[in-house]
């Protein structure tokens, strides 16, 4: 191949990723903006419960690392009580005595992320893509593994937070849980964003977005748990 015609290859192929990513930026513009609009008055009376409960702010902001290592605050409904004492290393285990009688069905539901759609409407996020890690903990990824999980916008939903959607239980019975989360559930969020990059489009974000939604309504039914090292879905 001539270098004029590897050229030409090279703008083709880059012109396609360009328009796959404006089309993915499209559809979470138009998604997210739709979803906030019809959340609005169950966002209300959320709202209302976590304040009738106890003081304290409505949403949990938080630092986490997006795109390009470009740090943004996360939108949440806060489901813990407000404390001085730090969590550990930002990991929430299963039974934590802060979490709130609310707060513990908005965890079971996971209709504490939903607020997440302001970040996908800013474009901090992505409806789907591997979810955004703190600080504190992205460091523990290699500086290789790190460009490929920031290479894309983070989701609000993606393979692993299926495979993986009883995390907190796993790190429950964990003898080391931060350990348990760097050496056993990194690595697997690593795989599942590897495969969402080589199967990345629209359909399927599209997939991906159904069977979260299924397994949350399905939860009781699909609430025996996997074992972290082999996830319902495949990363492979």
């Amino acid at each position: 191949m001539t270098d004029m015609a590897r050229t030409a290859s090279d703008f083709f192929i880059s012109g396609a990723a360009q328009g796959a990513d404006r089309a993915k930026r499209l559809f979470d513009i138009c998604a997210s903006a739709l979803g906030l609009a019809l959340c609005a008055l169950p966002f209300a009376a959320i709202a209302l419960a976590i304040r009738c409960e106890g003081p304290g702010a409505i949403f949990f902001r938080q630092r986490r690392i997006g795109k390009d290592g470009q740090v943004f605050r996360i939108w949440k409904f806060r489901t813990m009580r407000e404390t001085t004492l730090p969590p550990q290393a930002n990991l929430t285990l299963a039974g934590d005595q802060r979490i709130t009688r609310v707060g513990a069905v908005l965890r079971a539901t996971k209709i504490d992320e939903l607020p997440q759609l302001i970040n996908v409407l800013t474009g901090d996020m992505s409806l789907v893509g591997p979810r955004p890690e703190t600080e504190d903990l992205i460091v523990h990824y290699t500086p290789a593994q790190r460009a490929v999980m920031l290479s894309i916008r983070p989701g609000v939903t993606d393979y692993a937070s299926i495979a993986l959607r009883d995390e907190s239980e796993l790190l429950k019975t964990a003898n080391d849980p931060l350990r348990y989360y760097r050496e056993t559930l990194m690595p697997i969020k690593y795989d599942f964003c590897e495969r969402y990059l080589r199967e990345m489009g629209l359909w399927t974000d599209l997939k991906i977005i159904f069977s979260t939604l299924a397994t949350l309504v399905c939860r009781r039914r699909a609430s025996a748990r996997a074992t972290p090292t082999q996830p319902e879905l495949s990363a492979k």
